[in-house]
Parts: structure tokens; sequence; C-alpha cells
């Protein structure tokens, strides 16, 4: 601390007192200055008043006017010897006359009657040269002005030309004879005329004197009374403020040691300050403050540590949040024929925006992308609720349109937080490229052809998910050839915003696509994802930020084949397939083993199931083979059956289920499933193909 408040109260009382002193002193040497000045000024003229008045106006006149004609044919020459000058006021004698020495003495008697007067005398003016003549000095030392001394008038009293009745009003100077006051009053003739003028110059320096003893007496005063003043403050400040001041520093000094006493009230609480004014004002809030803070405190530990629950529940919705979504790439390393990649950047610790992508079937690709109204865990927890209704629907086998429809009302369903979706569902058919979507309000998508540019696919809009129940929504159909890219996102990539409130808009995004020519779906999401963040240039993000990108690189060799189920056509099933795994160059053990897997199923089809229409289906992807069976009879599970017992001899085993048995064994996997009212079974079987060299 550089500056305590005790230096601080003594500097600010010091040069209080020192301003006070100056004023005062000012002041008080200003009135007594002004009193002096004007005593002296009346004193001065009312002399020169009582002087013209025992004079003889018509004698002075005479005397004027003698004293003018000579001085005015001959005014006074530099005298360059003694003689000189005793011969030129020699001229002047001749008009001196018995008055003449009366009036000398009279003008003695007066300056004897009045002590101060230093000179007195009598002088007509010049009003041509501005000058005045003498006519009589009282002044009975060597510096006595004979009769036709001259000396200027100056300028400050020129007004006596104009009006000569004012004479002289009393004015102080400082010159060789020290400081005087000076005043002349008029020598009025009967008839009004001005005969002369009576001067009195009285001596200031005595007073000049005591004015400055009495201005040094008068600050010396003042500043003892400001240092005792100063004194007695100081010891009132320091007992009365800073003294309880520094308790209380001292006491708020040690709050985290009275913190960690084990009992025992803090030195803050046990202050007992009493000053009757704001110190104890203040100490009483500062002990109420330390109780808040201590409450304060302790419910900040318990929020700290609920807030640390908190943020371990959120990291861990976090991560299951990205667990639901597919992050596994290459998302189908068995299907060659696509790629597809996709991201999710939330904007806060989970986020509501979600992708999805899953085979249907075989055949059958759906991409989900979707963005749940509002952000942090309310989005996240209805996003959870629609991305499971909308995959479940999705495996059902219905069409986008009835997707939508079908999730629409489980959403509007209990909505009391009154939240929406916007999702964009496309089932893709691998084998044809023919992509039917629907659009629930949700961004356009970006398309690219081969060897074109990305550009919108402005489609119809339905109404937002979980916001009007029975809402309707219609498909559209795109065909996707070898080469073509399907670009989605979310509303969180075009209203990216940097920190000029500029959005990054659709434009840019795609510009940004645009200059990804050749490159994969992730790395086209990364090239994006990049272009975002140097545009945006570290701004907060306020929205989820979701991309998929998916190439579609061929077509999938798939083959099928109709027939009404019946032991007469089984041959043909079996020729088919033979065919379609011969075109393949599969090995011939992998083609005897399906074909007594298909010669045991569509036999149990023909015979059991009732149904009116069966199909098998046969594709080949990388080293697996995939033959699903289809057909619209009765629900049945072949694998949910019981396995016989082989251990047991024949006549001891229920009759059924080795043909089942021996095809379960000798594929790789086997999946039933009931979708659209039909029967669905699936084989595959890996091979592993023959060297051509």
């Amino acid at each position: 601390m550089k500056f305590s408040l005790k230096k601080k109260s003594i500097l600010l009382v010091l040069l209080i007192a020192i301003v006070i002193a100056a004023v005062a002193a000012a002041i008080s040497y200003r009135v007594y200055s002004r009193t002096m000045f004007s005593y002296y000024e009346a004193s001065a003229m009312d002399i020169a008043q009582t002087a013209a008045s025992l004079s003889d106006p018509d004698k002075v006149l005479s005397y004027a006017d003698q004293v003018l004609e000579i001085y005015r044919q001959s005014p006074a020459p530099e005298f360059s010897t003694e003689q000189q000058e005793a011969d030129y006021y020699r001229q002047y004698e001749p008009i001196k006359d018995d008055y003449y020495d009366q009036l000398y003495n009279l003008l003695q008697t007066v300056k004897a009657n009045n002590r101060n007067v230093l000179y007195i005398y009598l002088f007509v003016l010049d009003e041509a040269s501005h000058t005045g003549v003498y006519l009589v000095d009282a002044d009975d030392s060597e510096n006595a002005c004979p009769m036709g001394t001259w000396d200027i008038i100056y300028p400050q009293n020129y007004a006596v030309f104009d009006n000569p009745e004012q004479g002289f009003p009393a004015y102080i100077t400082r010159s060789d004879f020290g400081w005087l006051c000076s005043a002349g009053a008029p020598i009025l003739t009967d008839d009004g005329a001005v005969a002369g003028y009576a001067m009195v110059d009285i001596s200031m320096d005595q007073v000049m004197a005591d004015r400055e003893m009495f201005l040094r007496n008068l600050i010396a005063g003042v500043l003892v009374a400001a240092v005792v003043l100063t004194l007695f403050f100081i010891a009132i400040v320091s007992r009365v403020v800073v003294r309880p001041i520094n308790l209380l520093s001292a006491a708020a000094a040690g709050f985290l040691q009275d913190r960690d006493k084990q009992s025992g009230q803090s030195d803050i609480a046990c202050l007992n300050i009493r000053t009757g004014d704001e110190i104890e004002h203040l100490t009483h809030s500062i002990q109420q403050m330390e109780l808040d803070i201590n409450q304060y405190i302790a419910n900040l530990a318990a929020i700290t540590a609920e807030k640390e629950r908190i943020g371990a529940e959120l990291s861990v919705a976090t991560q299951i949040q990205a667990d639901m979504l597919p992050s596994i790439f290459p998302a189908f390393p068995l299907h060659p024929e696509f790629d597809i990649y996709a991201a999710m950047t939330p904007a806060k610790e989970v986020g509501g925006d979600f992708y999805d992508f899953f085979l249907v079937d075989d055949d059958h690709l759906c991409m989900v992308i979707a963005d749940v109204s509002g952000k942090g865990v309310p989005a996240a927890l209805f996003m959870v609720i629609a991305k499971t209704l909308l995959k479940n629907c999705a495996q059902t086998g219905q069409s986008p349109e009835k997707i939508l429809e079908t999730v629409n009302n489980q959403l509007c369903e209990g909505n009391q937080a009154e939240m929406f979706v916007t999702a964009w569902v496309g089932i893709l058919q691998l084998s044809t490229g023919v992509l039917t979507a629907a659009n629930a309000g949700h961004e356009y998508p970006v398309l690219k052809k081969a060897g074109g540019t990305f550009d919108l696919v402005k489609d119809r809009h339905g109404f937002v998910l979980a916001g009007m129940e029975n809402s309707r929504y219609r498909s559209y159909k795109l065909q996707l050839n070898a080469g073509d890219m399907l670009f989605l996102y979310t509303d969180g990539v075009p209203e990216a915003t940097a920190k000029d409130e500029q959005m990054y808009g659709t434009q840019r995004m795609l510009d940004a696509l645009n200059r990804c020519e050749g490159m994969s779906p992730r790395q086209i999401l990364d090239k994006v994802k990049a272009d975002i963040d140097a545009f945006s240039a570290n701004a907060e993000q306020f929205d989820d930020i979701t991309m998929l990108a998916f190439e579609l690189r061929g077509l999938a060799r798939r083959h099928q084949i109709d027939l009404v189920p019946s032991m007469e056509v089984l041959p043909e099933a079996a020729a088919f397939v033979e065919n379609v795994l011969g075109e393949e160059d599969i090995p011939l053990p992998v083609i005897y083993k399906l074909n007594i897997a298909v010669d045991e199923i569509f036999s149990n089809i023909a015979r059991y199931s009732g149904a009116s229409q069966a199909s098998v289906i046969c594709f080949v992807r990388g080293n697996t083979v995939t033959i699903r069976f289809e057909d619209d009879g009765i629900p049945f599970d072949p694998l949910a059956a019981a396995e016989p017992d082989t251990a047991l001899c024949a006549e001891e085993r229920n009759v059924g289920g080795l043909g089942i048995l021996m095809v379960k064994r000798s594929m790789d996997a086997m999946r039933y499933e009931r979708q659209n009212e039909k029967n669905i079974l699936t084989l595959e079987l890996a091979f592993e193909r023959k060297s051509k060299h």
C-alpha cells in the first residue's frame, strides 16, 4: 500500500488548510489594503480641499496668468549650470508679493497640522503642453520646486483637461519619493473659473510596510491555526476512522484462517466497533456478509458436486448419443457398390441433430437425416425417440412417406413440450439405383450426377414431424447411376455464423462441395467442415452441424425369379440359382452346398407354407453369396423350431427338422423375418475365389 488512509487524511487536511489559509490571507489582505487606501485617499482629498479653500482665488489666478505667460514664452530649458538655473527662476521673482509669503506660510501650517503630508503645493495647468507649472511649494527642503518649475501630467489624469472643476481625484503611485497618495482640489474664483490646484502628496511608505507586516502575521496565524486543526483532525481520524478500519481489515484478512477453525467465532464476528456512524454500519454489513459467504460457500460446494455429477452424466450421455449414431467406417465393407460417411458436431454436450443409415434388406439402403428443435438435453432425448421410431418403422419395409406419417403420429402423442423434428428419409434400391425419398420440412438435399456439379434438389416439403397429427407426406424418386453423389445436411451448415453475424449460407456450401472433385464422401465432409470453421473464424457454434455424403459406385448384381410354389417348379428354382452362381464363377463345392439348401428350403415352401407366390433372389457381393427366399404363406420361422436330437436312432426321433438342421450347419448365416405379410429367409455363405494364374 503506497498511501495509507491516515497519510491520505493528513495530506488532504494539509491541502485544505493551505487553501483556506491562502484564501483567508488574500481576502484579509485585500480588505485591509482597500480600507487603508480609501482612508488615505479621502484624507489626501480633504487636505487638498482645505488648502484650496484657504487660498485666495484671485491672487492665485493672478499668479497663474503671469507664470503661464512667462512659461509659454520660454519653457524651462535643460540647465547646464546652477547659474543658468538661478537666472531662469529669477524672472519669476517679481511676481511674488506679500500675499505669496502669507500663502506659503499658510500651506506650511496645513502641512504641519497633518504630519503624514509629505508635499503640499499649488500649480496651474498648461493644456497645450499637458504640463503643470508650480506656483507655490510649501517644501522647505532643498528639493522644493520654485515658481515656474514644471512637471508632466500623466495620461491617467488627462480627464482634468476636459473637466477642470473636478480636480485630481486621489490616487496612489510609487515613485522615486516612495509610495505616495496624491490628490488635487481646484481653486475656484467667484465666477467658477479654475485659478489653479492645491496638490497634496501623503507618504504611504509606513502604510505599505504595515500592510506587509499584517500579511506576514496573518499568514503565520492562519498556518498555525491550520496546523493545530490538522493535528487535532488527524488524532480524531486515527481514533474514529483509521483504527476501526485497520481492525476490520485485519479481521477480514484472517477470514480464510477463521474458516479452518474447528470451533469458535471468527475475528470479524468478534469485532465490537461502536463509532455510531457508517464504519459501525460497515462492520455490521461485513459480519452479515461473512455469514452469507459461509452459506454461499456451503451451497457452492453442494452445487459444484451436483455440477460434477451432471457433467459426468452429460459425458456419458454424449458418449451414448455418439454410440447411437453409426460411427464405424467403412460402414458396409461387403457392399463395394457404394460408399457412405456421416458426422455430427453438437453445439453443446449433446445435440438434437442425428443421422442414420442401415440396410432394410440386402437390396435396400435407408438413409435418414433429421434435426430436432432446440438444443441440449431436451433435444437429445427427443432425438433418441425420433431416431428409434424412424428406424423401427423403416425396417418394416414401408415407403418413405408412410414412414414419416407413422412416426409423425407417434411423436404427436403426449408432446407437451411442443418439440418438432425436420427429417429427410430416402430408401435406395441398390440393384436399380432408384432412390425413393420424402421430406418433412428439412433442408433440400444436394445431388451430383457423374461428371456434373453439386446442385440442390428442391423437393416438396411436408410438415415437420410432431407438428400436427395425421399430416400427409409425398415421396419422389431419383435415378442414381454409378458415380452419382448425394449430400445431406442440417440447418447448422448454412446457418453457421461468423463473428460479424454473417451466415455461411447455402451458396458457400455448394461452392465448397464443388471444390471437392474426385474426393470420397469422408474427404468431402472433412473439406466442408474445414471451410465452415475457416468462415466462422472460431466464433461460437450456435447450432449442431450434421452432414452425410453418399456415393454410388455401381449397381449390385441382383438376380430374382418369381414362381408359384410347387414341387414341379423346384428344378426351375434350382437351375436359376445354379446358373447365377456359375456366371459369378463360384467354386463347385459352394454351388453344391447351395443347391442342397435351395432344394430343402423351396420344397418346404411348396409343401407347407400355403403360399401363392414365392421369389428366389440371388446375388454375390465380394466373397459372399446371399440367397433370399420370400413367400406370402402363413408365418413360419424355421430357425425357431427345435432341432432334432441326432444322437437318437431314427425310430426314437420326431419326424422332420433334419433338412433345416443340415442347411443351418452348412451356411455361415441364416436370418428370418416377417415383413409386409411375407416370410423372408436369408442364407449367406462365404467362399474363396480360385486364382486365375
